[in-house]
């Protein structure tokens, strides 16, 4: 892997998080706000869970443009460098993955059945289900592209083989 890969795929991964963001964050303030305004929530911690969500899409929203503007500027940050970049992407992943597993727990884990295609509740917490497994997702990939990355780069500044030459080395 050439020094290139991180300008590669750093901004395809960082685009697509910043748009499933988007997307989670317009659907949960809708959500929130339709719930406020009508009073109807089917449990407290279900608003609570929304509100986390709109947190996570404001939270990833907010640092994945942030990488992207980093990257496509070059600039040699420190929010752009691969070590925080590695801690971001860890965090993120952990937020995510808890709310998608917390919501389908909430939620009651079906699919909507009866419902046919309408824009119920049902499928509209689905749908905030799925956003935030897709973002959990991303971030993992994210995260594991990003350290074999690293490893790559290590490894080819330095070679095992010259590590294995040294007569320094004792075995």
């Amino acid at each position: 892997m050439s020094t290139n890969v991180q300008g590669h795929f750093h901004p395809f991964l960082f685009t697509v998080m910043t748009l499933c963001a988007a997307a989670e964050l317009g659907l949960t303030a809708f959500l929130i706000s339709a719930g406020n305004a009508n009073g109807t929530w089917p449990s407290a911690r279900y608003h609570a869970l929304l509100i986390m969500f709109a947190f996570n899409s404001s939270w990833t929203l907010l640092f994945s443009t942030a990488y992207m503007l980093y990257l496509f500027d070059g600039a040699t940050h420190f929010l752009a460098n691969v070590a925080s970049s590695v801690i971001w992407i860890l965090l993120t992943s952990a937020l995510w993955g808890t709310a998608a597993g917390i919501m389908h727990n909430t939620r009651s884990g079906t699919d909507c059945p009866g419902s046919g295609f309408s824009l119920s509740r049902c499928r509209q917490s689905l749908t905030v289900e799925a956003l935030g497994w897709t973002e959990f997702g991303l971030c993992t990939i994210n995260l594991l592209v990003t350290c074999a990355w690293a490893y790559t780069s290590h490894t080819r500044i330095h070679p095992k083989s010259s590590r294995l030459n040294d007569s320094r080395r004792m075995v």
